[in-house]
């Protein structure tokens, strides 16, 4: 079965049957707690708790949509349950203060509390035990799409990547770009869609229409050009169709918000997570006696180049030679208690004490150290775009890429966080790094096929790339 009507029409009525679920049970523990603390009962009207279900229900489906929880069949399983938690989390949470303002019982806080947190844990539990039995019947119902992948020169991962999500994407068959269009047509011809794979632009040109013609879905793996084009305006000044990219980066509004919330976000989480680390350092020391934080130079905004806090996950002098080694798969250097950190992410902490300074924000590109960017620079100029903001301790390419993805996606990713900023982007990926928390691969090290590339690359002379 491959009808896109009738997957639409699956995932809305999975999406609906996880809207009534949440929604019914915030409806008990609402109309509980109001019958109980409302004293003159003018709450408990049809009307009244129409409206708090209603409020609930808008707030669950526009956020939920927006975190991707209701994406059965495209997101991976762990991330449709945390996307799910999240939301749950987010609309509880702004359902305590609704919950105030109507009944007018401010006084009640910490009761909402004692009623919503079991409500929380019992929508939790449903979610889940409704949402895997809709996952597996997707896959059941659903084949995965068939794709033809037209390939350029240059050969790379993506394929291979598309089909291990083994649910979704079947890559059938490949084809060189420069096979002829009539070639090109009978191969995908069966196919449910076309991956067009780092193609030349005048061949990808002609490769789009083609599928525009054919009713194909395409797939492409844009090029940078592509990314900063998707952020034009358009203009209707004359009679030809016009884009116009203004290409000025942040504007001084949006630098004057990021700095204020950066400070103000970087401050809160000091004080509360504080505890947290000291903990997390007192660990570190007794594990091998040695220094807590680990100080790197690294890039932000403009290249300027400054000191970066972490803590210590590896041994010390991991890299008393000078060169960088990144970090393998299974590399002896990390610590026990380095292991630990590194797959939550906690080894990134103190660079909220970068952050409170100025040196970093709290989203943006992932800031470099500068024997990266110098190599990286000579092999791909365009990796200088990456510097038109400040680094960041999370980002695009940190919450939709891995550890070990390549310079190039890596660039990509960033690119297109910078080209489409707003103030809801930010707010999206601090979400999206919640997520990738359950995720084990977006810390996966590099493995020892990259390694020695990168160490081949690193003592190449720059003519040698030429």
């Amino acid at each position: 079965m491959r009808s896109k009507s009738g997957k639409y029409l699956y995932r809305w009525l999975c999406s609906f049957v996880l809207l009534v679920g949440s929604t019914a049970l915030f409806t008990d523990a609402w109309y509980d707690f109001v019958k109980v603390n409302n004293q003159t009962g003018h709450l408990l009207g049809i009307a009244n708790i129409g409206m708090a279900v209603l409020i609930y229900a808008a707030l669950f489906a526009w956020v939920g949509r927006w975190m991707h929880a209701f994406k059965i069949g495209v997101e991976r399983t762990a991330n449709l349950m945390a996307s799910g938690i999240l939301t749950i989390l987010t609309v509880d949470v702004a359902e305590v203060f609704i919950s105030l303002a109507i009944t007018g019982q401010f006084r009640f806080f910490f009761d909402f509390l004692q009623v919503y947190i079991p409500m929380f844990v019992a929508q939790v539990l449903i979610y889940g035990f409704l949402l895997l039995p809709m996952i597996w019947g997707y896959r059941r119902l659903f084949k995965p799409l068939t794709l033809v992948e037209i390939h350029g020169v240059y050969r790379n991962h993506l394929a291979e990547k598309l089909t291990d999500l083994k649910y979704k994407y079947k890559v059938v068959d490949s084809v060189d770009c420069t096979a002829g269009t009539d070639e090109i047509r009978r191969r995908i011809a069966d196919a449910d869609a076309v991956l067009i794979n780092d193609v030349p632009s005048q061949m990808e040109n002609r490769i789009i229409k083609e599928c525009y013609d054919l009713g194909k879905r395409a797939y492409l793996a844009p090029k940078l050009s592509d990314i900063i084009i998707k952020a034009s305006e358009e203009l209707n000044v004359v009679d030809t169709p016009l884009f116009l990219n203004r290409n000025i980066g942040l504007n001084l509004f949006q630098r004057i918000l990021k700095r204020v919330c950066d400070v103000a976000f970087s401050f809160v989480a000091l004080v509360v997570l504080s505890p947290l680390m000291i903990v997390i350092a007192a660990a570190i020391h007794a594990e091998d006696h040695g220094p807590v934080f680990f100080r790197q130079e690294r890039c932000t905004i403009n290249n300027r180049r400054f000191i970066m806090l972490k803590f210590r996950s590896m041994v010390v002098d991991a890299e008393k030679d000078g060169a960088p080694h990144p970090a393998g798969v299974h590399d002896e250097r990390i610590t026990r208690v380095g292991r630990m950190i590194r797959s939550a992410r906690l080894d990134e902490l103190p660079q909220l004490f970068n952050i409170l300074k100025g040196d970093m924000s709290i989203v943006g590109p992932r800031p470099e150290r500068i024997e990266n960017v110098e190599l990286y620079t000579r092999e791909i100029p365009e990796f200088a775009f990456r510097a038109k903001v400040k680094g960041g301790l999370t980002g695009y390419a940190q919450v939709y890429g891995k550890y070990n993805t390549s310079a190039l996606d890596k660039l990509k990713l960033d690119l297109m966080y910078i080209v489409n900023y707003s103030f809801l982007l930010d707010i999206q990926i601090l979400f999206e790094t919640l997520k990738i928390l359950f995720q084990r691969e977006s810390t996966e090290g590099f493995s020892e096929e990259q390694i020695d590339h990168m160490k081949q690359e690193q003592q190449e002379p720059p003519s040698a790339k030429l």
